[in-house]
């Protein structure tokens, strides 16, 4: 037998499991103990593959879909859904008066794709994905002071620019929100050399001079450095590099900045009287009508805020007396999360949506993408699953999935359909019926090896995709925890969803017959 096990779990000898997720911190580093980063250089390399690694992973999924030309909007959709949290982030804004001025209700993510658009729904996931991972502490007062101070300005700053007619103030508010992704990330992870820093800056000195004695470089540099190396987007990089020639919407967001600085004197203050006048030039509104806006830009900073999770910085935000709106409102719609129990009002929003879509002659894929979801966050399944038989019928694989593990499910769903007797998938496609399996609802007479051998889940169903009367794919959904079971509500709602592809396919075969 080997030795005692390590402070790590390990006994000698024995090989690190998963050796590339040890992210090239030396094996003693514990023991040596891990100096902190020297250096500009080093503090960017630290956040980037020490603190937030996955941020830099969703970062990249994220560039991936939006710079490849020909990946689907659906793409997008399933990266998002695929956290419960993001896309109930990412619907609240979508149904926000920030971007949807007209309260036309967003129930999905692929709708909220078409009225925001790709680009701006993209961007948003990564803001929020930043936002989350510095929620984590560090000094804490500091990171939601922080926090308090972006979102304010980015609300202000995309108003500024949608005044101005630029066609960027989606880009607009982004760029605000992360201007000072540096100095949260560094307050958030910077240790020890955070709290010196905090205190010098208590003791009175500026900024600028706290942080060239403690540091050596200025916190804006780790933002530049930061912004670059996460692909932040052109804008942002071009704020925090000064550009010489800015335009509008550099313009509008160092305009929010310092309206957001000058705000915590007072909303009666003698420099903010000042800066409303410059703003109301560069608006071309009135001095009145330009503080009036300031004001309800507050107030709908304070619920954006809550809407990103980061309640308690949307508290901080001055906003004039006597306050309006309810920031607490924000912090308990946050705080919802998107239980996988069975929605009827989702459900029915989401199947008029599939209706107009098919009416409207959508493609099939947009519908896909919208019965998944359907299935997913209105039926309430762990994991749902399309899957096509091969065009010589000897093959049923997975096309796509969401929920958790989804992905490995998508790549491990391929059987071969051989017309083997009481096999599940060739009794399937000999006689295409909806199926639910689990305690006292599979019959004996099918055989579910193969299914559990892919999917290990003890409650699952399936339904068939018919064109023109025959099976050319199947639905699947699961339940990952035996107690939860499938009952007849969850079962037959999953049937009308799976029925609206084949509806689709239906109606695709018509027009292109007429056409």
């Amino acid at each position: 037998m080997s030795g005692p096990a390590d402070s790590k779990g390990r006994r000698p000898g024995e090989p690190a499991l998963f050796p590339e997720l040890q992210l090239g911190v030396p094996e003693d580093a514990a023991e040596q103990g891990v100096r902190d980063p020297r250096g500009l250089g080093e503090w960017v390399a630290f956040i980037r593959d020490q603190e937030m690694p996955a941020l830099g992973a969703t970062v990249a999924l994220i560039h991936s879909v939006t710079e490849d030309e020909k990946s689907p909007t659906g793409k997008l959709a399933q990266a998002i859904l695929q956290d419960a949290a993001m896309t109930a982030k990412v619907l609240k804004l979508a149904n926000s008066v920030l971007y949807n001025p007209t309260r036309h209700g967003v129930s999905t993510i692929s709708r909220a794709i078409v009225v925001l658009g790709f680009n701006a729904v993209a961007e948003i996931a990564v803001a929020i994905r930043v936002i989350d991972a510095l929620l984590a502490g560090g000094v804490r007062q500091r990171v939601v002071n922080e926090m308090a101070h972006v979102f304010h300005a980015a609300v202000q700053a995309r108003a500024l620019a949608a005044l101005r007619r630029d066609g960027r103030s989606e880009e607009v508010f982004i760029a605000a929100l992360l201007s000072r992704v540096g100095e949260m990330a560094f307050w958030c992870f910077g240790g020890k050399l955070a709290q010196r820093l905090d205190e010098a800056l208590s003791a009175g000195q500026s900024d600028d001079e706290a942080q060239m004695s403690v540091l050596g470089f200025r916190l804006r540099q780790l933002s530049q450095g930061l912004a670059r190396e996460w692909k932040l987007g052109p804008l942002l990089q071009s704020v925090l590099d000064g550009s010489a020639r800015a335009g509008v919407s550099e313009q509008a967001i160092h305009f929010a900045h310092r309206f957001a600085v000058e705000v915590e004197n007072g909303w009666d203050s003698p420099g903010l009287e000042k800066l409303v006048c410059s703003l109301a030039i560069f608006a071309g509104l009135s001095s009145e009508a330009m503080r009036e806006e300031l004001a309800a830009n507050s107030v709908e900073a304070a619920r954006i805020a809550g809407y990103f999770g980061a309640a308690e910085a949307g508290e901080l935000i001055p906003r004039p007396a006597p306050a309006v709106g309810a920031p607490e409102a924000g912090e308990a719609e946050a705080a919802e999360v998107l239980a996988m129990e069975p929605d009827p009002q989702l459900q029915l929003r989401i199947l008029r949506e599939i209706s107009g879509r098919i009416a409207a002659g959508a493609n099939l894929n947009e519908i896909l993408q919208l019965v998944l979801e359907g299935i997913y966050r209105g039926v309430g399944f762990d994991r749902v699953l399309f899957a096509l038989m091969s065009q010589n019928r000897l093959q049923l694989v997975g096309k796509t999935s969401l929920g958790s593990g989804a992905e490995a499910l998508r790549q491990a769903f391929i059987f071969s359909l051989d017309g083997t007797p009481g096999d599940l998938f060739n009794e399937f496609f000999r006689n295409p019926r909806a199926m639910r399996f689990g305690p006292g609802q599979t019959s004996p007479e099918i055989r579910l090896d193969r299914l559990l051998q892919v999917t290990d889940a003890p409650c699952a169903c399936i339904a068939p995709i018919l064109a023109q009367g025959r099976p050319i794919g199947l639905f699947y959904a699961d339940r990952t925890h035996p107690a939860e079971g499938i009952d007849d509500e969850r079962f037959e709602a999953f049937q009308l969803f799976a029925q609206q592809v084949s509806l689709a396919v239906t109606a695709a075969s018509s027009s292109r017959q007429n056409g």
